[in-house]
């Protein structure tokens, strides 16, 4: 097994090297140009259209905006938010956090090209539903066979990964420092609970994530918050050393800033997923109109993920100082900082945010990764794939931690390159949906007048 984990040490470590890192956030950072900055003067507008009632019921998709929205959200606000922010303060300093923003800041255009080539080149599979993806703009917008079935090989692989043996691994870890509880145990019941979702296919997904994320995000943000609010004259301090590290790494030894960066962006997109591909397959399961207005929705999934709900955890952690006690654990390391601030309450909020987290991200990725296993398959091997899903929540919950992360990010990584490629070729697109959408708004604008 060591020999094992060393190896895949070393993938992740290749994969997850400076060219990468770079083509991630240069990407993101390309789109929020040519789309001139959209993430920023649309923020206001999308917000409103994801938690808008008023949404369009007519247009082809098998869920609402919100639902899109919440399964995407269900897959992404998870541990990356809490076990993923400690890592990478951990091994990148308080620094890594500002690095963690600037991902989310140029992600959040990258996010929108996704949802916006998700929705444009998507099909009816075989069972009436919508499916839609990198695997698919890359096929059908470039004509790249080979690299939309590496893409969806990698996605099948990941799922089991970032969205299954990190999040039952990380509750299991959780409830047994908490309770005492054996992590097989956790496991099963873990099992069961997704089992019973996932076989009910998307729209049984949307309604439970519909319902579980608005709660799950409110009670842990509201736990953060009522720690900042009672201690808020350490909020300025904390938030000074953030971005006084991300430029010195002061926090590393020999001030490595390349390390703060390095897991900054690391954990920035394991935390919002921009970039990586997945979200676009929930994005393209929704009623719109037009492209673009999806693509909005899909945005603000990277805003309220990383700005809002990691920034919690970046900020109370860099407040407590915990993390510079030697032998600090990543998977515990929010817990005892919350714990610090509201003894007797912080480590529950921790442990029961990180239960809903994992479990409603575990749901999200069974249909990320569905959908890419049925892009190579087709239809009949879904149900396998569910069956295979659902076991892999219980193995992962007894493994190593480490194994666990770095066989996580070896599978972003690799699942990241096509869809990163597929963005770039297919940014055209993406500028022309983009002048369609604002157009729309423009004349939805003065009908109100």
């Amino acid at each position: 097994m060591e020999l094992f984990e060393n190896l895949i040490a070393q993938i992740n470590n290749i994969v997850w090297g400076p060219p990468l890192l770079a083509l991630i956030v240069l990407t993101g950072l390309f789109l929020t140009i040519r789309i001139a900055f959209l993430q920023f003067s649309h923020l206001g507008y999308a917000l409103k259209l994801s938690f808008s009632k008023n949404q369009d019921k007519n247009s082809q998709g098998d869920i609402s905006h919100f639902a899109a929205l919440m399964t995407a959200l269900a897959a992404t606000i998870g541990t990356g938010n809490i076990v993923g922010v400690a890592s990478a303060v951990i091994l990148g300093g308080p620094g890594a956090v500002f690095w963690m923003w600037i991902t989310a800041l140029v992600g959040m255009a990258t996010k929108y090209a996704e949802g916006v080539l998700a929705v444009k080149y998507r099909v009816v599979d075989e069972r009436g539903e919508m499916s839609g993806g990198p695997m698919y703009y890359i096929e059908k917008g470039l004509g790249w066979k080979w690299l939309a079935v590496l893409f969806a090989a990698f996605a099948s692989i990941a799922a089991f990964g970032i969205g299954n043996m990190v999040q039952s691994n990380a509750v299991a870890g959780n409830i047994e420092s908490s309770l005492g509880i054996n992590p097989w145990i956790t496991g099963i019941i873990l099992s069961v609970l997704t089992g019973l979702v996932i076989l009910g296919g998307i729209k049984s997904i949307g309604r439970v994530t519909s319902f579980l994320v608005p709660f799950m995000a409110f009670f842990y943000v509201l736990g953060g918050l009522i720690i900042i609010v009672l201690n808020i004259g350490d909020v300025p301090a904390a938030i000074a050393t953030i971005f006084t590290d991300a430029f010195t790494g002061s926090a590393m030894a020999g001030g490595a800033i390349g390390t703060v960066i390095r897991w900054g962006v690391a954990r920035g997109v394991f935390s919002n997923e921009a970039g990586l591909g997945s979200a676009p397959i929930a994005a393209a399961a929704a009623k719109t109109d037009v492209p673009g207005r999806q693509a909005l929705v899909s945005m603000t999934g990277t805003f309220l993920d990383t700005i809002v709900v990691a920034s919690f955890t970046g900020i109370v952690i860099t407040m407590s100082g915990l993390y510079n006690v030697e032998g600090a654990s990543k998977a515990v390391l929010t817990s005892q900082a919350f714990e610090m601030y509201l003894p007797g309450i912080g480590e529950w909020i921790v442990t029961i945010g990180i239960i809903f987290f994992a479990y409603s991200t575990i749901l999200g990725w069974s249909y990320y990764g569905e959908k890419s296993f049925e892009y190579l398959f087709g239809a009949k091997s879904v149900m396998l794939y569910r069956i295979l899903f659902t076991f892999s929540v219980l193995v992962g919950s007894g493994l190593s931690l480490n194994l666990v992360w770095d066989f996580s990010d070896a599978m972003n990584g690799m699942m990241a390159i096509p869809n990163l490629i597929g963005l770039l070729a297919l940014s055209g697109v993406v500028v022309a949906e983009t002048k369609i959408i604002k157009d729309k708004i423009k004349q939805e604008k003065a009908a109100l007048k």
